[in-house]
């Protein structure tokens, strides 16, 4: 008899945040929320859009981002390796960290949980290390789910 690992047959909440400061912004998060959906992940709930100054750099493009909460049977890594796909068929290029982009998917959270997976000159943390530090996700994060707990810090919003 083969044993079957329950845990890829899990429906697993995620937070995503999407952005984007190049081109048609809102056009690339629709985009990107088209191909998750293409990708069997399901957005239960999405937050509108919020504005930002980039960062470092005030001087480059302002940014559009919004978070959104889906479902998905995907691993953390599969999760991760279709998102990664996704920013190179919208157009991502490799660039040096904080330039713009015409779209930036990051995974913010997974089933409240921590992952910190290293691969292929990849790394996957889970949650976002730097996403408490960061209003354009904590905002819209509010906006979708008011009671939403840091996993490692254990404090809400």
């Amino acid at each position: 008899m083969i044993k079957q690992d329950t845990s890829e047959n899990l429906v697993n909440i995620a937070f995503l945040g999407i952005g984007s400061n190049l081109g048609n912004r809102k056009s690339n998060i629709e985009k990107a929320k088209f191909l998750l959906e293409k990708n069997s992940i399901k957005i239960i709930k999405s937050s509108n859009i919020y504005e930002t100054y980039s960062w470092p750099n005030k001087n480059d493009p302002k940014f559009y981002n919004i978070v959104i909460k889906i479902i998905t049977k995907l691993k953390p890594i599969n999760l991760f390796k279709i998102i990664k796909d996704i920013e190179k068929k919208l157009g991502r290029k490799k660039s040096p960290v904080n330039r713009p982009r015409i779209c930036d998917i990051d995974i913010l959270d997974y089933r409240g949980q921590i992952y910190k997976l290293c691969f292929n000159k990849n790394k996957l943390i889970i949650p976002h290390p730097r996403l408490h530090n960061r209003n354009f996700v904590l905002f819209p994060l509010f906006e979708i789910e008011k009671n939403w707990k840091h996993p490692v810090k254990k404090r809400k919003i």
